[in-house]
């Protein structure tokens, strides 16, 4: 099957036939590291559609509004959703209310994946049951799927953006992405 460039980005379409039919739900903090390296569009490549709970999109607008207002209205496999049941997120205690939400709603959903970097909610994620995966391991994914070529200046860019990365977090990284020295 052949590969077709959209945006700058090549495509896969045998790839994109195999793509789970469960949804794929984001959090804030790797939506904004994602959004600060210009790379939402990684998020369609790998995933297709993407979900965020309400409480994700107000977060992710409480800074630089207009600019990413605009981000969320370009990315149209982006889609903010209502929880079936708003009271579920309040199962997440000690996890901020949009982590809680990104959680409640992959457990309504059913969801393939959730993408959340902040180290409690991946806990919490994980002991329900639920795959889980951060900002790294999305761009990890982009480089395995052919979508970009190196990730280190792109952790070095997170950085000088403000996104916290610990040391471990980056060596591992490198190491994965065979770009350790």
């Amino acid at each position: 099957m052949a590969s077709h460039s959209f945006g700058g980005y090549s495509v896969n379409l045998e790839r994109i036939l195999t793509l789970p039919e469960k949804p794929v739900i984001i959090n804030n903090s790797p939506l904004v590291a994602l959004w600060g390296l210009n790379h939402l569009p990684l998020l369609r490549e790998l995933y297709t559609e993407v979900l965020i709970p309400e409480e994700v999109k107000e977060e992710f607008l409480s800074v630089k509004k207009e600019a990413r207002r605009k981000a969320l209205a370009d990315a149209t496999w982006i889609q903010t959703v209502q929880l079936a049941n708003p009271l579920d997120k309040l199962n997440y205690e000690r996890i901020q209310p949009g982590e809680a939400a990104v959680l409640a709603l992959a457990e309504e959903r059913d969801a393939h994946l959730v993408i959340i970097d902040e180290r409690k909610a991946r806990q919490k994620a994980k002991e329900i049951g639920l795959p889980v995966k951060g900002s790294v391991g999305v761009l990890l994914a982009a480089k395995e799927n052919g979508l970009i070529e190196l990730i280190k200046p792109l952790l070095t860019q997170m950085q000088t953006n403000g996104i916290y990365l610990g040391k471990s977090v980056i060596d591992e990284a490198l190491q994965q992405a065979g770009e350790k020295d």
